[in-house]
């Protein structure tokens, strides 16, 4: 695979991701923010720096997400004790189901949409194979 088809990929599943995250019923979140409150759901305590590198996102853009959400009362942040430079961020104790929500979107049948081949068997396996390959990706 050359690095344009894998760049291409890359937009096509992203172009999906944000059509579904903003469909009829989900909260009207950026995506780049969800995927923050996602992170931060699934890794409480972590600094600003930390969710950077796991999302992929501009830390720039985490910490103002960050600050934005702490303002509006959705995120709790602290300095670390043991390196005061650095800003812990966990979810706010009375948001967590919200949170939960708001990551939980499915993606099967817009992925289907778009690649689908009709064959239920071929279109189980496409849908297996995203997702392995979405959680090796994810923990590196």
């Amino acid at each position: 695979m050359d690095a344009h088809d894998l760049f291409r990929l890359g937009r096509h599943l992203t172009r999906i991701a944000e059509e579904a995250m903003r469909s009829d019923g989900a909260p009207k979140t950026p995506p780049g923010v969800r995927l923050i409150l996602t992170d931060i759901r699934d890794n409480p305590g972590s600094a600003i720096g930390e969710i950077a590198a796991r999302t992929g996102l501009p830390q720039s853009y985490a910490s103002e997400s960050v600050a934005r959400l702490r303002d509006q009362g959705a995120l709790e942040t602290w300095n670390d004790p043991d390196d005061r430079r650095r800003t812990r961020v966990r979810i706010a104790a009375d948001v967590p189901r919200a949170v939960a929500r708001a990551g939980a979107v499915r993606i099967d049948e817009a992925l289907l949409a778009a690649a689908g081949t009709g064959d239920p068997t071929a279109d189980r396996a496409l849908i297996e194979q995203l997702a392995a390959l979405a959680a090796r990706l994810n923990t590196r």
